[in-house]
């Protein structure tokens, strides 16, 4: 078995030296770090890990709260992207990863229950009810935790700009020449209050008025939902000429509506979505929307946990919000205005 002893002599580094780069100490330089780490993949070292476990009094194991509320599971593309950015963050910073629940065949526990009967140094909660009791217990727990698009009091939380985003698309759109703006929000989560807010805001600053009629909720990625609440905007005897839809797989469930009410997009209505999946930039016309960074909040919400189980003394709680960008699609028409 390859020791720290054989690649420091592989290096001509002492073994202090090799330690401090397999467990991502920060006071050696960085080009030592990469050619002790190359070598020690090269030789096929393995950590041990109980003799570290019980040195850092660490497993270096991060545990995950995924609660799929919509049974979409790793379908979410929004979620599986953010996740799968955490994962590569977390395993190239030497942690591993498991899932969170409350029931796992065993008498119930609760998610506090299942962090500590699985030794976790931290959990990032990427997809919960924030309003559960039992996810408020494990957050204010004093274990390091991360929250994602919800923020409590004296907790790290790495948040979406829902609120830029949504402005944006509103101004793009009035932009446009519309001002009869429709709006199908999500289920009630703290997402769907800033996004919200932010659309009757814009709207405010533009002088649009909305009508209670040009409301309307679906859950968030449920193209069916999507679908009965389009078609009920559509029967309005004065219908929007550009509708919001909650995220771009519920638009799926909206186009259909559009198209059976004999309607034409972008010809007849506008149309425009959030998220910037993948499927948004290939269906046809390609969707107008809101493209989030999960890259960014994947590795920083693993970055920003990580701080919080190496350093506790120096890692404050903060809100990180990162912030994405429009993408221009073919679901918007031009309106020529003769205004003013």
């Amino acid at each position: 078995m390859v020791s720290m002893k054989d690649i420091a002599q592989r290096c001509g580094v002492s073994v202090a030296t090799v330690s401090k780069a397999i467990n991502g100490q920060q006071d050696i330089g960085e080009a030592t770090r990469k050619r002790i780490l190359s070598e020690a993949k090269k030789m096929g070292y393995t950590p041990n890990a109980a003799a570290r476990s019980l040195k850092t009094r660490r497993t270096n194991n991060l545990g995950i709260l995924f609660m799929d509320l919509q049974y979409s599971g790793f379908m979410h593309e929004y979620f599986a992207s953010m996740l799968n950015y955490f994962r590569m963050e977390a395993e190239q910073r030497g942690y591993d990863i498991c899932f969170i629940n409350n029931n796992i065949g065993h008498p119930y526990r609760s998610y506090l229950q299942h962090v500590r009967f699985r030794g976790v140094d931290g959990v990032a909660i990427i997809c919960a009810d924030f309003k559960d009791p039992l996810v408020q217990e494990l957050v204010y727990s004093g274990l390091p935790v991360v929250t994602l698009d919800h923020a409590f009091h004296n907790r790290t939380a790495v948040l979406s700009d829902n609120t830029d985003g949504m402005l944006s698309l509103v101004r793009y759109v009035y932009g446009k020449g519309h001002r009869k703006l429709g709006y199908i929000h999500g289920n009630d989560t703290a997402v769907t209050e800033n996004r919200l807010t932010a659309f009757y805001r814009a709207c405010d600053e533009l002088g649009i008025a909305v009508p209670d009629d040009y409301i309307g909720e679906c859950e968030y990625h449920e193209p069916e939902s999507c679908y009965k609440a389009t078609k009920k905007m559509l029967a309005l005897k004065e219908r929007p000429d550009c509708i919001f839809f909650s995220d771009d797989y519920a638009y799926i469930g909206g186009e259909r509506a559009i198209r059976e009410a004999g309607l034409r997009i972008p010809d007849d209505i506008s149309v425009v979505g959030y998220d910037g999946i993948h499927m948004a930039k290939i269906v046809s016309p390609r969707l107008t929307t809101w493209e989030q960074n999960t890259g960014e909040l994947g590795k920083i919400a693993a970055d920003r946990l990580i701080e919080r189980i190496e350093k506790p003394k120096t890692a404050l709680p903060e809100h990180i919000v990162v912030h994405g960008h429009l993408l221009e699609g073919e679901t918007v028409r031009t309106i020529v205005r003769t205004e003013g």
